[in-house]
């Protein structure tokens, strides 16, 4: 099956968006276009990364129709393989990184889809839409229930937790991004990977629906919750639980947020970046579409932008790689993150070019990034399923 061009573009973006976050000025240093970019990479682009991710399940569990029999269950094998492999690469990296690590993450959220891989595009909507509207109320009902004693006794019995500052606590519910309120993310996108992206008619109804959502969500908050609607959550204060604070290794981030540290209930009416709650998941979501179905548009009608694009494409066609690769690079060339006292675009400016003239070299000689081709051979054994 040919690559999805569009959705390569839209992984790269992802991938800037979040070095915009992990090594550009903070917002309070940025105006004009630059705040713009700023607020729009803060939060929204670790989620379209999460929702790509849900995308990317269905590349292997059979995109438009879901494989079944031998081949479905040696689809899950494999899943199951990235999952596990990605969850140890996580903690490996957040041992030196902190909980800003989103790969752990993803090892989780993948187990998690693995009953969800043979479900139509409908039936995987409906369930994302539930998630959204149940898991922020679910999670700051658990998360108000969890006492600095309750979670100390489960990070004592945690071994992931004694590696790193990311346990399954953290994992699920009081980290970064916590499996209970990200798998709306990751199951949008599996719906997403369902439908058949280069149809006109699915275009505009992608397209409306994410306007609509995007609208929808952010109205409303600014509506119920006032002018602090859209702040994010490092804004309202520190995370609940441990990988909410500032890393503490050489690679250390601002804090992006978690789910729901000491709040009041109004909180819930919010929508800032990274808030989790049901307005920020919606109207995160419906940003997501438009940015994959506005890059999809884009390079199937626009060749010569298509061409220009070809080497911002491949580093969406390895995109882990680009995301590892550029927590070694702060630390092998010691630059600083995003701070108060980092005002500079020119260390974000260089890392990005960076990026895309290594993709650019290595898409010529090879078809997979290198972290890509490891994970895809680590998979092999799965074709011994019976």
């Amino acid at each position: 099956m040919g690559r999805l061009v569009g959705v390569d573009l839209a992984r790269a973006l992802a991938v800037f968006g979040m070095y915009v976050v992990h090594i550009g000025p903070p917002l309070s240093a940025t105006t004009g276009v630059a705040s713009w970019i700023r607020y729009m990479s803060d939060g929204h682009s670790s989620v379209l990364f999460a929702t790509l991710a849900g995308f990317s399940l269905m590349l292997i569990a059979g995109r438009r129709e879901p494989k079944t029999g031998l081949a479905g269950r040696q689809a899950k094998a494999r899943i199951a393989i990235r999952a596990v492999i990605l969850l140890a690469l996580g903690t490996v990296m957040a041992m030196e990184y902190g909980g800003v690590i989103i790969l752990g993450f993803y090892g989780v959220y993948f187990l998690l889809a693995l009953p969800l891989v043979r479900l139509r595009a409908r039936t995987l909507a409906i369930i994302a839409a539930a998630f959204a509207l149940v898991a922020p109320q679910l999670a700051f009902v658990l998360t108000s229930l969890l006492t600095p004693s309750v979670q100390q006794s489960i990070n004592t019995y945690d071994p992931l937790r004694h590696l790193s500052e990311v346990g399954v606590l953290d994992l699920l519910l009081t980290g970064f991004y916590p499996a209970l309120t990200w798998m709306s993310f990751v199951i949008a996108g599996m719906a997403l990977g369902r439908l058949d992206l280069s149809s006109s008619t699915v275009q505009k109804r992608l397209a409306a629906l994410g306007a609509t959502l995007t609208a929808a969500a952010y109205g409303m908050s600014l509506l119920l919750a006032g002018k602090g609607a859209l702040r994010s959550l490092a804004e309202d204060g520190p995370s609940s639980g441990g990988s909410g604070s500032m890393p503490t290794g050489s690679g250390s981030m601002p804090p992006e947020g978690g789910s729901f540290p000491d709040m009041p209930a109004s909180f819930l009416l919010k929508a800032g970046p990274h808030s989790g709650t049901t307005f920020d998941i919606i109207g995160s979501v419906g940003i997501v579409i438009l940015v994959i179905v506005g890059a999809t548009v884009a390079m199937d009608r626009l060749p010569r932008l298509r061409r220009l694009a070809k080497p911002v494409i491949a580093v969406g066609t390895m995109s882990l790689t680009a995301y590892v690769g550029h927590f070694l690079a702060q630390s092998a060339l010691s630059t600083p993150a995003g701070t108060g006292t980092q005002q500079s675009w020119l260390p974000l400016i260089m890392y990005v070019l960076g990026a895309i003239l290594f993709a650019a070299i290595w898409s010529r000689f090879f078809r997979r990034g290198p972290l890509e081709y490891l994970l895809n051979t680590a998979t092999k054994p799965a074709k011994h399923i019976r």
